[in-house]
């Protein structure tokens, strides 16, 4: 049976550069996404190079019965499952980046990621609330919630959000803020995508000079030793200091770093928001545990950019996560044996969460909070299909290893398609689908965690 997209005839009032059908040039390349894995076969993709084409594409979309799901790094993706019936919208394109310093203020387009603005705030003494991964959308990242290195003191990204430019799903473009819009303002804030499609939000910045930042190398055979020490520390440490401990094991890639390349290790990262001898004190017990490398120094903020050692290409890869209230002896035991040497996993991480992720400001999003201490996220790399069962299998042991311990999800992590109700309390979710039958009643609108409207 001949796929619908085949049949699609552009209008006279969309650009046809704007809009690629399969078969194309450029198609295969633009469906791609950050797991390779994924296979997106959409209806067609749009491109638009701004937020009046962005509104001619969704009512193009609506005319003819079909829905929208914007993209732009194609990070998660794979929620999205299936895109048949789907224009994708790829705000690559909407790249303008403003900062006004004086204000701490930032204005980006939808499609900016981390890499075009951090190292610009730096220079300037400031900091946003961005996550691990410069290659990052800002988009996708603040709409579901957020956490990076400064979030133990100051809070979700989506929550530093002060303003968004939204097309809605009948193709009207509009400002949501806590004026205008503020319904949609709220839910778009942790909500996700599923209420209209952004084409650019403004949000505040933290002044951040220089950070006691870094990382401590431990052999990878060090993992039980390290995670027992660095969850008994956990406790004691104020929310000026956010650590990840975590287990890689480096490809052995021309790209990757030579001192690591080709080795396993178990790293504990460090940023902290305080004096050097402040930060030093507070992690004397890990370094005397003698780590094989010690990178920890007073650093500008840039460098809090790529020092997670996130991959920055495209990798076929599966993944688990979960929320945990405490990392107990037993678990950690359990992963070790499971993320050690020659491990199917390169990468078994912990985020010490807490501090000002725990508390709900008045003027909140829908994503307020995170529960849990602590943030997991282990993924394994699947080259070819015949490594799958055994990745597969590892990532099933350390979800099994923590889950007495696990209290909900961060939904940016989530790398299936999932009940999204899992991730709010009913409250919330009643009026997330309030707001999606109020903006969005016929649901033209695809977000990667669905919000069906309510009926």
């Amino acid at each position: 049976m001949r796929r619908p997209a085949m049949t699609i005839e552009l209008d006279t009032d969309i650009d046809p550069r704007t809009l690629i059908r399969p078969g194309r040039p450029g198609f295969d390349d633009l469906r791609g996404t950050f797991n390779v894995l994924d296979d997106q076969q959409p209806e067609a993709i749009a491109v638009p190079t701004d937020a009046d084409e962005v509104a001619d594409v969704v009512r193009w979309a609506h005319r003819r019965g079909l829905r929208v799901a914007a993209q732009s790094t194609g990070h998660n993706a794979s929620p999205l499952g299936s895109l048949r019936g789907t224009v994708l919208l790829n705000t690559s394109r909407l790249t303008d980046v403003r900062i006004d310093a004086a204000a701490r203020s930032v204005r980006a387009g939808a499609g900016t990621r981390w890499r075009d603005v951090s190292p610009q705030l730096a220079d300037l003494g400031l900091a946003a609330l961005h996550g691990s991964s410069p290659e990052v959308g800002i988009a996708g990242y603040s709409l579901g919630g957020g956490i990076g290195w400064l979030s133990r003191k100051h809070g979700l990204q989506t929550n530093a959000i002060t303003a968004i430019d939204v097309v809605t799903a009948g193709g009207e473009l509009v400002r949501a803020d806590r004026e205008h819009e503020p319904d949609l303002f709220w839910a778009l804030r942790g909500g996700g995508g599923s209420f209209g499609v952004v084409t650019g939000f403004e949000f505040g910045v933290q002044p951040l000079a220089q950070v006691y930042a870094g990382a401590l190398f431990y052999p990878v055979e060090r993992i039980a030793d390290v995670l027992h020490a660095w969850t008994a520390l956990l406790p004691g440490f104020p929310e000026e200091m956010t650590t990840w401990c975590s287990t890689i094991h480096f490809p052995p890639f021309p790209e990757v770093p030579e001192p690591v390349r080709g080795r396993s290790f178990t790293i504990v990262l460090v940023a902290f928001l305080g004096a050097e001898a402040d930060g030093r004190a507070l992690l004397e017990p890990l370094r005397r545990l003698g780590p094989a490398m010690d990178t920890v120094a007073v650093q500008p903020p840039s460098a809090l950019h790529r020092q997670a050692m996130d991959p920055e290409s495209p990798l076929p890869f599966r993944a688990t996560t979960a929320l945990l209230e405490e990392l107990t002896p037993s678990a950690i035991d359990d992963v070790a044996r499971i993320a050690g040497a020659g491990s199917p996993l390169g990468l078994v991480e912990f985020r010490h969460l807490g501090g000002a992720l725990h508390r709900a400001t008045p003027d909140a999003g829908a994503r307020a909070t995170l529960p849990g201490e602590i943030g997991m996220l282990s993924l394994g790399v699947v080259p070819v299909p015949e490594a799958e069962p055994a990745v597969r299998e590892a990532l099933g042991g350390v979800a099994a290893a923590t889950a007495d311990q696990r209290v909900g999800d961060y939904p940016n992590f989530v790398m299936q398609p999932t009940d999204a109700s899992r991730f709010f309390d009913a409250p919330t979710w009643a009026r997330l689908r309030q707001v999606k039958a109020a903006y969005d009643p016929g649901d033209l609108v695809r977000g990667n965690h669905h919000v069906p409207p309510a009926r």
